[in-house]
């Protein structure tokens, strides 16, 4: 008589070992990815940090490049440091005497009424909103744009070949050895808060003026770093007047859990302080 023949399958017991196989193969395999893992998880974040901080640095590092010589100044209250300059928009070169012929508007420097020069070589682009301002080594009211003393409200408007400003009364302090001239718009800061965990950069908020702005009611912002845990910003002049120097530093922090990862940034600009 023929047997008939057993169905095909598991029993449970090879179920269980197969089970068990796998889990601990599983097990072995975890105990020898999870540390690659963490580490390419916390790599990822730290290069989150580092191009964060970087990017910002390099803008403020970028926007000082046309800084007007002998502009920058940094004041710190509480943790928040306060970076403030004044950006040149354009500039060149001003008639400083009038030609054989007796031809051609010269800057003077002795009448408080005169309020036009030629620029010599290419024109310049001008706008309403700027300001004029002519040798500037920033050591008292005669020499520092933020005090006025050598800062004109400019009225001409867009190519000139001749610029046209608003006469205050004072004619203009002192003459530039080189007779240039520059063409400056609003303030522009850079704020790092690490109580906000922020660096912001602020413009269009209002005038040069003696003090430095420390609170921002108007005008713009724009984010350039989160997550910022300390920071520094220092200025220093340098003895020359010819060149500044400018130390920043900056670190961020992502905390998640037990994934915290930190990371600084240092940098040093030199600032152009040629007037």
């Amino acid at each position: 008589m023929r047997r008939k023949p057993r169905a095909a399958g598991f029993s449970l017991i090879e179920m269980i070992v197969v089970i068990a196989v796998v889990g601990i193969l599983a097990g072995i395999v975890a105990v020898f990815i999870r540390n690659p893992i963490e580490g390419y998880l916390a790599a990822s974040r730290r290069a989150e940090l580092t191009d964060t901080a970087d990017g910002a640095l390099l803008r403020i590092a970028r926007d000082l490049r046309a800084a007007l010589p002998n502009s920058v100044r940094v004041t710190q209250v509480g943790t928040a440091y306060y970076l403030e300059y004044l950006p040149i928009e354009d500039g060149g070169r001003y008639r400083a005497e009038q030609t054989g012929a007796a031809a051609g508007d010269s800057l003077d420097f002795t009448s408080g009424t005169d309020n036009s020069f030629d620029v010599l070589g290419p024109t310049v682009t001008a706008a309403s909103s700027q300001y004029l301002v002519v040798y500037n080594l920033g050591l008292d009211v005669a020499s520092d744009a933020w005090q006025g003393g050598n800062r004109r409200a400019v009225t001409s408007s867009g190519a000139v070949a001749n610029l046209v400003f608003t006469a205050t009364g004072s004619a203009l302090p002192l003459e530039s050895p080189s007779h240039r001239f520059y063409l400056i718009s609003s303030p522009v800061s850079y704020v790092c808060d690490p109580a906000a965990g922020t660096v912001r950069r602020y413009s269009g908020y209002g005038a040069p003026t003696t003090t430095q702005a420390t609170s921002f009611s108007s005008g713009s912002n724009a984010l350039l770093a989160n997550r910022v845990k300390a920071c520094s910003i220092i200025y220093q002049p340098g003895a020359s007047q010819r060149l500044g120097q400018l130390t920043l530093w900056l670190q961020l922090e992502n905390s998640e859990g037990d994934n915290a990862e930190q990371v600084s940034l240092y940098r040093e600009v030199l600032v152009n302080n040629d007037a």
